[in-house]
């Protein structure tokens, strides 16, 4: 069975070009279903059955995880299924009869228009002394708010992947799939000053062209711009405490409030299916059926 992981990796690094976090997430996966089927007593993958895939879902509910998680181990386990016969290494797909819980989908909290404002004007006064981390935030900020881009694109990008002239960003979303998302004035107007201005005071000979860089001149990781994030929001009276990608939510939201179709919304966030960006509709449905309820006299 370790073998057998091992390929399945390198399946999923080399053929599907997949990134490292999502290697890693299937990974885990996999390995607690072969895990479960060796206490089973399954000491091959050809002797898994259906049964072993629905004894380890059920273990997962036993240990109280939420449909969300066991629906994507489902997910994992037929994938899994499917590549073992593609390959000849088990007769039959055995996970392709295996169901799964369907996934809450609940409303991603998002700021208001004002609050995704203040946000911003706190973002600034931090930065009023002229700091290359003050402005590194801002623009990390506006360009999380005015694109809608994950945090992880955010962190991947490059110098060279701003075209400053045209106002747009070349992004390597999920699956390495390059897309180009254009941002207004005041985030170019951002970014343009960290790169002239702050950046400069942080790069270092190992920088490389990482557009974003941390207090030691590498490239900034997520973790210190979720952290960044929250700071700030927390300063933004009665804002919900969301993080990066609850900017990506706010961002889809005040897109299709603003008359935004769909259709744009989806191309703009990277997703790969349309259903995927229609949560973003009840967001919008959501809002405007409690300020009918406030401002209705026969609501």
């Amino acid at each position: 069975m370790a073998r057998v992981l091992g390929a399945y990796e390198r399946h999923l690094a080399v053929e599907r070009d997949l990134t490292a976090h999502t290697v890693r997430a299937y990974l885990a996966d996999v390995a607690g279903l072969l895990d479960h089927a060796a206490r089973m007593g399954d000491t091959d993958v050809t002797e898994l059955d259906l049964r072993t895939l629905r004894s380890w879902l059920a273990k997962q509910q036993t240990m109280g995880k939420s449909r969300t998680t066991i629906a994507r181990r489902a997910t994992a386990a037929r994938v899994f299924t499917a590549w073992l016969t593609r390959t000849g290494r088990i007769p039959t797909d055995v996970g392709a009869s295996l169901g799964s819980p369907k996934a809450h989908k609940s409303l991603p909290p998002v700021l208001r228009a004002d609050e995704a404002s203040d946000l911003i004007r706190a973002a600034t006064e931090h930065a009023d002394d002229g700091s290359p981390t003050g402005l590194r935030d801002i623009a990390m900020l506006e360009l999380l708010y005015a694109t809608g881009i994950r945090v992880g694109e955010l962190v991947g990008l490059d110098v060279d992947d701003v075209d400053r002239e045209r106002n747009v960003i070349r992004v390597f979303g999920k699956g390495r799939k390059e897309r180009s998302v254009p941002f207004g004035r005041p985030a170019a107007r951002a970014v343009d000053f960290w790169v002239r201005h702050g950046r400069p005071q942080l790069a270092i000979e190992g920088s490389g062209a990482a557009l974003f860089l941390g207090t030691r001149g590498k490239r900034i990781d997520q973790r210190a711009v979720r952290t960044m994030v929250h700071r700030r929001i927390a300063e933004v009276p009665g804002a919900p405490d969301i993080g990066p990608h609850g900017l990506r939510h706010t961002a889809a939201t005040h897109l299709l409030e603003g008359g935004a179709d769909l259709r744009s919304v989806q191309e703009l966030l990277g997703h790969a299916s349309l259903a995927t960006t229609q949560l973003y509709t009840h967001v919008t449905t959501d809002r405007l059926r409690r300020a009918y309820q406030q401002a209705h006299p026969r609501a």
